[in-house]
């Protein structure tokens, strides 16, 4: 399951949520353009190089981004969304910056990338 399944969840929500969704799946993908995108647990996602990259859904108040990483992000830039560990919530109006979505991702990738590198060594 992946880009056809993404497109039928997205399409059954309500316009503001698809809108901010959809956003944010193209900021995702453009941030690891070698991702590939996933439906898992319900939920669209990408992973990179077969590991969970982050996924994101929309609930009835607000929407999610989750396995972000918030080691390169400030108290500042996550103070008017509600976290917790991996997740951030935000309002469909009120989306979550590209800079930040960006910044989230290609943390990820190097995440992922550092523990190939140490998996590499240890082999």
């Amino acid at each position: 399951m992946g880009e056809a399944a993404v497109e039928q969840y997205l399409a059954g929500l309500p316009e503001d949520q698809r809108a901010a969704l959809e956003h944010l799946r193209h900021t995702i993908a453009a941030g690891a353009p070698e991702a590939t995108e996933v439906f898992t647990y319900g939920m669209p996602g990408f992973k990179y190089r077969g590991k969970p990259l982050v996924s994101y859904s929309a609930w009835k108040n607000h929407c999610a981004l989750y396995g972000q990483t918030s080691s390169n992000l400030t108290v500042e830039e996550l103070q008017r969304y509600e976290t917790s560990k991996g997740t951030i919530r935000f309002k469909a109006t009120v989306p979550l910056p590209d800079e930040l979505v960006q910044r989230l991702v290609s943390t990820r990738v190097a995440t992922i990338e550092a523990d190939r590198q140490r998996s590499r060594k240890g082999s």
